[in-house]
């Protein structure tokens, strides 16, 4: 269930059966000469939608736009600073608070994301913590979880991949696109050295420097629709899994 594509009378009475909802958050940026700029938004957001076709649970809006100034270095990369993320989830999370969602789970896709995530969250537990209307509002749960972090998914990754699975423009999270973008495959590109280096980095220009084509670790090649399809259907299953334990009690049968 999208919540773009429920009318408000659908979603007032989703919130009588339960308080909870998915948000994926991801990033914009590139991911090497055959990833799409869209990766990281693009993997919580289609592994969502297929835990939710068998949970029933509500997906809001993809939060497309994250932390990633240093691949401003690549064109098509979009960032916001972390202050401003942490205003926008905040304002996402008051929004929804408003209308009586209470258990909310971010579905995470970029791990330059989960630092300013968490920062966010802090922020909105101690608006709560020092409001002297405390006692008036309800209590919001808030989640964070990475799509590639149930157990199942990170096997699948280390049996497949090996030593080219490294740590941006992985062949898993490009498999992912390749499956549910079939028509904006690219055409595999030769990267050298096979395997890319990895390293620390700064700013976008050190970054450029030390990663040329874009790639940490990972050997993109190896990338197949079908793993894609494999790793959908891990991810989604753990994501069911956690986000009812999530809920726990609030689920309203």
């Amino acid at each position: 269930m999208r919540l773009h594509l429920q009318s408000w009378p659908e979603v007032e009475d989703y919130l009588t059966r339960s308080r909870g909802i998915v948000v994926p958050i991801g990033s914009t940026e590139q991911h090497g000469p055959t990833g799409l700029i869209g990766t990281d938004a693009i993997c919580p957001e289609v592994i969502a939608l297929k835990a939710a076709e068998e949970a029933g649970f509500l997906v809001a809006p993809t939060f497309n736009v994250g932390i990633a100034q240093h691949h401003l270095g690549f064109p098509g990369t979009l960032t916001l600073r972390p202050t401003t993320m942490i205003a926008a989830i905040h304002d996402w999370v008051a929004s929804l608070a408003r209308h009586g969602f209470e258990h909310i789970y971010f579905f995470n896709g970029h791990g330059g994301n989960i630092s300013t995530i968490n920062a966010a969250f802090s922020e909105i537990y101690a608006d709560r913590s020092l409001s002297a209307e405390a006692s008036n509002r309800g209590p919001v749960k808030l989640k964070l979880a990475n799509w590639w972090d149930f157990k199942p998914v990170m096997d699948f990754c280390r049996e497949r991949y090996g030593a080219g699975h490294g740590s941006h423009a992985t062949p898993s999270e490009i498999a992912v696109t390749q499956f549910a973008y079939p028509e904006a495959i690219k055409a595999v590109a030769e990267v050298v050295p096979r395997i890319a280096p990895n390293g620390r980095f700064t700013d976008a220009d050190d970054y450029r420097a030390k990663f040329p084509d874009g790639r940490i670790g990972s050997d993109p090649t190896l990338a197949d629709p079908a793993d894609g399809e494999k790793l959908i259907g891990l991810s989604a299953a753990g994501l069911v899994v956690d986000y009812k334990a999530f809920l726990g009690s609030q689920i309203r049968q």
